[in-house]
């Protein structure tokens, strides 16, 4: 009977000393953010390569309240992203109070190509105000982003920052139409330039000889990510909506991975 009594009474211990659980946080409003962009964003579909988009490790920041919709396609410009017909998807998919991240640039700069082309100080802000101007019609929230920096130093080791004209036209159109900017091209430039050249590899794709068929003899492809190069820029945007009280803030689960 004794010993009864004492086995009771050590199992009520571990409950007696139990420390209070605190109170819970007031419950999030489950919300959607759609990301539209090109290659340095989207998801990629080949696992095995070691190529990835920061939208992809995006989701790894946020709380389970944020769902996170990655429309963005390598390739692809404003002009390109309209005319395929996947600006219009996006908008049917579109519900008031969503978000949308727009973060173009890369592929607006190519020339030599009339289907993607997209001047920065004419077209490339035209399609930016109509994206914003189409996402308020629908009572949504656009955010606008510069694009990615590209990991481009000359013979001086000096970081050529080939992408800011595109930057400075996001810029202005936010300011123009009074929506949320994310400078992610200025955010990178300044890590990267930081790093130099042997610091910043890793957050770039190398690839070795002889191991995947799409480059049998090796590349180094200077604008595409790692991982770690995409939780990188992703964990710039996620301290940047810190840094800006953004209300997308509140749904951040954590600045490191």
């Amino acid at each position: 009977m004794k010993w009864a009594i004492c086995y009771l009474l050590l199992c009520a211990l571990p409950l007696a000393a139990k420390t209070p659980e605190p109170n819970p946080q007031p419950s999030l409003v489950p919300i959607r953010l759609h990301l539209v962009g090109d290659s340095t964003m989207s998801v990629k579909a080949n696992p095995a390569y070691p190529e990835r988009g920061w939208g992809e490790l995006l989701p790894a920041f946020m709380l389970p309240q944020l769902t996170i919709i990655n429309h963005a396609a390598n390739g692809r410009s404003t002009r390109r992203f309209i005319n395929e017909g996947r600006w219009q998807l996006l908008l049917s998919e579109l519900s008031a109070g969503d978000y949308v991240l727009i973060q173009f640039g890369h592929n607006d700069q190519k020339i030599a190509d009339p289907t993607r082309y997209a001047a920065p100080d004419s077209d490339y802000q035209a399609f930016l105000r109509q994206f914003v101007a189409d996402i308020r019609a629908k009572n949504a929230i656009p955010l606008l982003a510069s694009s990615i920096c590209r990991r481009n130093f000359n013979s001086d080791a000096l970081l050529v920052r080939d992408l800011t004209a595109y930057a400075y036209a996001a810029a202005q159109v936010a300011a123009e139409l009074d929506v949320s900017f994310f400078d992610l091209q200025q955010l990178s430039c300044d890590f990267i330039a930081n790093a130099g050249p042997a610091g910043s590899q890793p957050y770039f794709i190398q690839i070795p000889a002889d191991l995947y068929s799409k480059f049998p003899t090796g590349t180094t492809d200077n604008t595409h990510l790692t991982l770690q190069g995409a939780a990188k820029i992703a964990q710039f945007f996620v301290r940047e909506l810190k840094r800006q009280q953004h209300p997308l803030a509140g749904y951040v689960y954590r600045e490191l991975l």
